[in-house]
């Protein structure tokens, strides 16, 4: 079985080890990281077969209304789960938003976009065989 995969997008600058992207592969999970909105636009492109995307409410080169409204541009359908240190901060148009601080939330919203994405894939299989 192949690993879902989830790109981060972290407000951390490149080469230090993003917190984000540790949890998450931990719990055995793929990620991509970028370090800026326009790199998360870049490798979205790119990996477009991302099961998600995990946002920093910080990002510190674009808005973050407005650079999820660019990711849908891309991918209409990619579940985002934005993350914020105050935990009150949304930018909007996201499905899920956790606390920085709580890495067991963000592992709980990850899994159940994991079983989505496992539904809907065994559905469309079924489909293109017939069934």
């Amino acid at each position: 079985m192949i690993r879902p995969c989830f790109l981060v997008i972290d407000n951390q600058f490149p080469g230090s080890i993003s917190t984000r992207k540790l949890v998450i592969e931990t719990a055995q999970l793929n990620v991509l990281t970028a370090y800026s909105a326009h790199e998360g636009i870049e490798m979205l492109i790119r990996f477009n077969k991302v099961d998600g995307i995990v946002l920093d409410t910080e990002i510190a080169d674009m808005e973050c209304r407005k650079l999820i409204e660019r990711l849908r541009e891309i991918r209409r359908d990619v579940p985002i789960i934005t993350v914020s240190p105050s935990g009150d901060d949304r930018c909007g148009g996201e499905q899920y938003h956790v606390s920085s601080y709580e890495p067991q939330a963000l592992l709980d919203q990850l899994r159940h976009i994991c079983g989505k994405a496992q539904k809907q894939a065994v559905k469309e299989n079924e489909e293109s065989n017939g069934g």
